[in-house]
């Protein structure tokens, strides 16, 4: 099942073999010829998907995901390797290894849960944030530039603070190009986005990208927003810490977190 939506052009088109050539809209914010890492999340599950797809309908549904990025994400072609490391009717581990120029960027393990009938024993905290109807934009390209900020509606739930932040994001751009995605594939592909809404310290000045992202899921999330309520530490030996509680329309759906390595800019 996908997402409708009005599409403004896509962040990767598929080139056949499992191989994807990102566009402008996937520019990342650190470096203009680097991709954002954000819509590569996305696509990895979308790589996942697939793979999925070919075997049997198992009722299984991802409930963890974590990446980690071991080098420089050039704005080129990548290509997107997935097998089974841990196979079962119950659960199941599947790992994706994206590949640029033949060097292998990324590597994500996911957790795929069985789907079960457990509404009579659900609980938790249930603490929503206000609908992003009645929000207001931010316009986060004054402060980042790049491609995919630029393609991304944030709209803030109150106001902007050094280290916490809670907002709605959404876009319009496909994820791939003519190609129908998941709606976990279209969520995840604004999750990364955490790390630049709640920033402690200006990116003129300061650089603290992040080399990893977990996310765990309690609950599968739908719509077309993906809401973030951020909190962002900065230790006093070049890590941070960014958390975040993730949320769809109806409440809370899991948390994202992600280790950073900060340092000041050169020169400042």
């Amino acid at each position: 099942m996908s997402i409708p939506t009005v599409s403004q052009g896509s962040y990767f088109e598929a080139v056949g073999g499992h191989r994807y050539k990102p566009t402008p809209h996937a520019g990342g914010a650190w470096a203009p010829d680097e991709q954002h890492f954000s819509p590569l999340s996305g696509l990895v599950v979308h790589a996942l998907d697939q793979y999925r797809a070919a075997g049997a309908d198992d009722g299984l549904l991802l409930s963890r995901i974590s990446y980690d990025i071991l080098g420089r994400l050039a704005l080129d072609e990548c290509e997107i390797e997935v097998e089974t490391v841990r196979p079962g009717r119950t659960i199941e581990l599947l790992e994706a290894v994206v590949r640029i120029s033949g060097r292998s960027v990324l590597r994500a393990r996911a957790w795929y849960l069985a789907e079960l009938d457990t509404a009579a024993v659900a609980g938790g905290p249930d603490d929503r944030l206000v609908p992003p109807d009645s929000l207001a934009p931010w316009p986060a390209a004054e402060l980042w530039p790049g491609g995919y900020i630029d393609s991304v509606e944030i709209r803030p739930v109150g106001p902007r603070r050094p280290g916490r932040t809670a907002a709605w994001i959404s876009s319009p751009v496909e994820l791939v190009a003519g190609v129908p995605v998941s709606p976990l594939a279209s969520y995840l592909t604004l999750v990364d986005t955490a790390n630049g809404i709640a920033v402690r310290q200006p990116p003129g000045e300061w650089m603290f990208p992040n080399v990893d992202l977990t996310v765990h899921l309690h609950r599968q999330p739908r719509g077309i927003w993906t809401g973030l309520d951020t909190r962002v530490t900065f230790g006093p030996t070049g890590q941070g810490l960014t958390s975040t509680v993730l949320h769809d329309v109806d409440g809370p759906v899991g948390h994202a977190s992600q280790i950073l390595t900060v340092r000041p800019l050169t020169g400042h």
